[in-house]
């Protein structure tokens, strides 16, 4: 097998991954689990998966004090865009809130012209558009019901604060941090949101069967270890934009699990919003004008590294 179709096959395995969520997330619910008690264990359980993979990777924990302010509030970043997504999940089908939340790439466009000048291209602003109609479609269903307004504000939020951490990780001073070793502050640090929601409201869901505890581990192991794994390795070999593009397959994963697994609906129309949705994020990223940004992580609850081809950067 050569590196090239090597890569693109690790890149779809890091994609399908992360679409797995609902697949693990959804049952917790189902016995009575609430977000904060899922997420604190999700978190707690892949903080020493990481440290074993900076271990295997002959990095040390040791980080300058001037770090320490800026990865907390990126750890808060991350822990709300997986809080708010996770909590969408009561309010809407999984596979739609997955898909909302894929239109992050075009908020980190908007927020670097915004931001930092960075230029509006027409491509950008066409994509805009085309997402716009995707959402509109998939809000008002095909017997005229909608969509419960919470639900797309909690997830367009989660969007919102994955594209700011996408920026934030990015300026300098960070990006010297290797990538691994990032994300195992990132974990540590956004633990402490869901500890603290757990200690104001009193409770902390434990599974009542103990194969639910699975659940937990998997949702550790792979949308978070596995898919990070998986991404860091498809760049190396295909670079960064393809590896983009092959994260279309993460709604598309979360949509066929919700279908499949939960008897979500699927109606033409939903299926029109979803696909006009992933081409405007696939063309935005094609088109290259956020490539620059949208590096080291692709989806870390989420995660999307990208760095530019010819850089040679170690995790």
């Amino acid at each position: 097998m050569n590196e090239k179709v090597k890569g693109y096959l690790l890149g779809a395995v890091a994609a399908a991954t992360y679409g797995m969520n609902p697949l693990f997330a959804l049952p917790l619910y189902q016995d009575g689990m609430d977000p904060d008690s899922v997420l604190f264990f999700r978190y707690l359980f892949a903080i020493p998966l990481v440290a074993i993979m900076v271990k295997a990777r002959g990095r040390d924990f040791r980080l300058p004090s001037r770090k320490i302010l800026p990865l907390i509030a990126l750890g808060l970043l991350m822990s709300y865009s997986s809080l708010a997504l996770f909590l969408s999940y009561n309010f809407m089908a999984a596979g739609i809130a997955s898909t909302l939340l894929f239109v992050y790439p075009i908020m980190v466009a908007l927020l670097m012209t915004f931001c930092f000048k960075e230029k509006l291209t027409g491509l950008t602003v066409a994509c805009i558009l085309l997402a716009l109609v995707g959402i509109g479609l998939l809000y008002k269903g095909d017997g005229g019901e909608t969509l419960s307004d919470v639900g797309i504000l909690l997830v367009m939020s989660s969007s919102l604060s994955y594209a700011l951490y996408i920026v934030c990780v990015n300026r300098p001073g960070l990006k010297e941090i290797p990538t691994i070793k990032l994300t195992f502050y990132i974990l540590l640090f956004g633990l402490t949101l869901f500890l603290a929601r757990v200690q104001i409201n009193g409770d902390l869901a434990l599974p009542h069967e103990w194969h639910l505890w699975g659940n937990l581990l998997a949702l550790a192991l792979f949308p978070t270890a596995i898919s990070f794994l998986c991404t860091t390795a498809a760049i190396q070999y295909i670079g960064s934009t393809p590896t983009a593009i092959l994260g279309a397959l993460e709604p598309l994963t979360a949509v066929c699990i919700g279908v499949g697994v939960f008897g979500e609906p699927l109606t033409p129309r939903l299926a029109c919003g979803i696909a006009l949705i992933i081409l405007a994020v696939t063309l935005i990223i094609a088109g290259g004008s956020i490539t620059a940004h949208l590096i080291r992580f692709r989806k870390l609850f989420p995660r999307l590294p990208l760095k530019r081809k010819t850089t040679s950067t170690q995790p």
